[in-house]
């Protein structure tokens, strides 16, 4: 198994064309376990491996930061002169603390931000440093400004954002540029083939500015494994249960329509002779404007099938298959 590189965007920074999301790590999975799928992910070629600091997914203000600090441990177990190996990557913008300013894009919050997400990475720099949501309450010229010092100031190489509507992120592109300001180069989106709006505007955004886009979900929290069953209750200690973000999950995924599609796309795996789960993440891959789709796993064995992904040539007539039976999701929730 290979995994081949690209660029991120049109920076000349270089990176594996599957990335680790860690959200699991601290709540789903405990310091041990993560350790492991860190090294798994890492063994099978991954260098791109992206955080937050306010997970673990699901879990509390009381939690935030947690998963970062087993990153942090993990990159210090590997020595100081491995960290130049990876391709680490956090986001801010999430409440982590009990104060009406431990959160959103303001200055002092971000600038607060890194600095405390640094020291729980154990590390002078991050590569990336995004966004991880739209602040609404903070001009869009103090959030990059902020982001601006940060870069500037060593603590981060690039910045990002995440979740960000194709207009609002297209005028943050436009007011770095009008300031001057150091130019956002990527878009960390929800992407799958049960969600495909950012079809219809986000991805010609970031083809024609040329962005990187790192997909999360590409597996729709697990959906896409086709492990689960319509008339089975959500199991516990997955992405459905978990904690405070079960119910957002099955909102997202629980539902007859998706269910649905899986079987039928199941039943396409089935016919390729391949787990649903590697072509689930191959789909997202043959998209010319991804860069890198986040995996996720809540054991190392998890990732055997979706590191797989790198090496299954998907062909195109099973691709226009899939494509086809997945075009309602480009047009957003059916009514229900």
């Amino acid at each position: 198994m290979s995994i081949p590189t690209t660029r991120l965007g049109r920076t000349g920074l270089t990176v594996s064309r599957l990335a680790l999301g860690t959200m699991t790590f601290g709540l789903q999975t405990d310091e041990a376990v993560s350790h492991q799928i860190l090294d798994r992910a890492t063994e099978g070629g991954i260098n791109f491996l992206d955080t937050a600091d306010v997970y673990p997914l699901g879990g509390t203000v009381e939690t935030t930061g947690r998963t970062e600090e087993i990153v942090g441990r993990w990159l210090r177990a590997k020595g100081a002169s491995r960290r130049g190996d990876f391709i680490v990557a956090t986001k801010a913008v999430g409440k982590v603390g009990p104060n009406p300013w431990d959160q959103g894009a303001s200055r002092k919050h971000l600038l607060d931000a890194i600095d405390a997400s640094l020291k729980r990475l154990q590390t002078d720099h991050v590569d990336l440093y995004q966004l991880h949501s739209d602040d609404r309450e903070t001009p869009l010229d103090e959030s990059l400004e902020a982001l601006d010092v940060i870069v500037r100031s060593g603590r981060a190489r690039y910045i990002g954002v995440s979740n960000f509507l194709a207009y609002r992120l297209a005028r943050a592109i436009g007011r770095a540029e009008l300031h001057k300001l150091t130019r956002l180069v990527s878009v960390q989106p929800r992407y799958s083939l049960l969600f495909r709006e950012i079809e219809r505007e986000l991805l010609p955004l970031a083809g024609e500015e040329g962005l990187g886009v790192i997909p999360y979900n590409p597996l729709a929290g697990g959906l896409l494994t086709g492990k689960y069953k319509p008339e089975a209750k959500p199991e516990a200690n997955t992405r459905f249960t978990l904690g405070t973000a079960g119910g957002m999950y099955q909102d997202r995924y629980w539902n007859e329509r998706s269910f649905g599609t899986v079987a039928q796309l199941h039943q396409l795996a089935d016919e390729a002779g391949v787990p649903l789960a590697t072509l689930a993440v191959a789909w997202v891959m043959a998209n010319p404007l991804v860069t890198a789709p986040l995996l996720g796993a809540s054991r190392p064995e998890q990732l055997d099938a979706t590191l797989a992904a790198a090496d299954y040539k998907l062909d195109a007539g099973l691709k226009q298959r899939l494509d086809e039976l997945t075009a309602e999701y480009r047009k957003g929730d059916a009514p229900r």
